[in-house]
């Protein structure tokens, strides 16, 4: 078969040694795997939230449907087969197989697949964080990585990026709120990080099901984050009364969560650093 890559994978591999190499090998690595599963593969799907895998709806040898999962190197999905394992199924796709060796999944698939996008914003509230409370689980010691870990990189990242800050001094309390709160105790359960209306799907096993978690233990406050930002309109014109709704939704401390949005409004690594919107939401909420 001839092996489609999607634009958005391509871009994002262009600017790491690394990444080009892998991507280079991915036509041998999917023609490998699709032998030794047996399986029946279709084109990948392409759209804006599958940007770091090569990934395929696919057919077993029994004809049940799944899907094919090929993860380009990326510190922040290093451990979703991990995180899959750990969850079971519980709320989350089912992980049917895999090699960690080249970060191959073999998985459940969502049918008929519609995303949690195509609902309005409020009964995704509803939706994320009761997802998000069943994934707040307590993993074992010593197999996921700390939250303070992804907090740290980012932090590098950004401060790599200081003369092109347009406000130094916001950036530099966003710093300092990050590393705070990645610092202070918390419940160390099991985040997703990435969870938003985008990767989460329809299905029948369950109504709805996550795809992509990208695991950290740490704060669950931490974790309703990413959901609040991809609800702009709502963020950027009441702040306050989204992050209460949505932080009462998941039953954790207001203040907490309002404290990680501004962390990350001001100070998380971006391509452009003047007339981002999200410096202007860490204005509304300075502390």
């Amino acid at each position: 078969m001839s092996i489609v890559i999607p634009r958005l994978l391509a871009t994002n591999c262009a600017n790491s040694r690394e990444r080009k190499t892998w991507l280079a090998a991915l036509p041998t690595t999917i023609e490998d795997l699709q032998s030794r599963w047996s399986l029946a593969l279709g084109a990948p799907y392409e759209h804006e939230y599958v940007s770091c895998s090569w990934v395929a709806p696919c057919a077993l040898a029994n004809g049940m449907p799944a899907v094919m999962k090929i993860g380009m190197p990326h510190r922040e999905g290093e451990q979703e087969i991990e995180g899959l394992q750990f969850w079971d199924g519980r709320a989350t796709v089912r992980l049917l197989d895999f090699d960690r060796q080249i970060n191959a999944m073999l998985l459940e698939r969502c049918e008929p697949g519609t995303p949690l996008l195509s609902v309005e914003e409020k009964k995704q509230d509803v939706i994320i964080t009761t997802i998000l409370k069943r994934l707040w689980q307590s993993p074992p010691p010593g197999i996921f990585r700390p939250l303070s870990q992804l907090i740290s990189y980012w932090s590098d990242l950004t401060k790599q990026n200081a003369k092109r800050f347009s406000d130094a001094v916001l950036v530099t309390e966003g710093l300092e709120m990050l590393a705070s709160l990645a610092a202070e105790p918390s419940d160390n359960v099991l985040l997703a990080t990435d969870l938003h209306s985008g990767n989460v799907l329809r299905a029948q096993r369950e109504p709805w099901l996550m795809i992509d978690p990208k695991p950290f233990v740490g704060d669950a406050a931490y974790d309703l984050t990413q959901h609040l930002f991809n609800c702009e309109h709502r963020l950027r014109t009441h702040p306050q009364e989204l992050v209460r709704r949505v932080s009462d939704l998941a039953e954790v401390d207001e203040h907490r969560v309002l404290r990680w949005l501004f962390g990350r409004a001001s100070a998380e690594p971006r391509e452009h650093w003047s007339g981002d919107w999200k410096l202007e939401l860490a204005r509304k909420l300075s502390f």
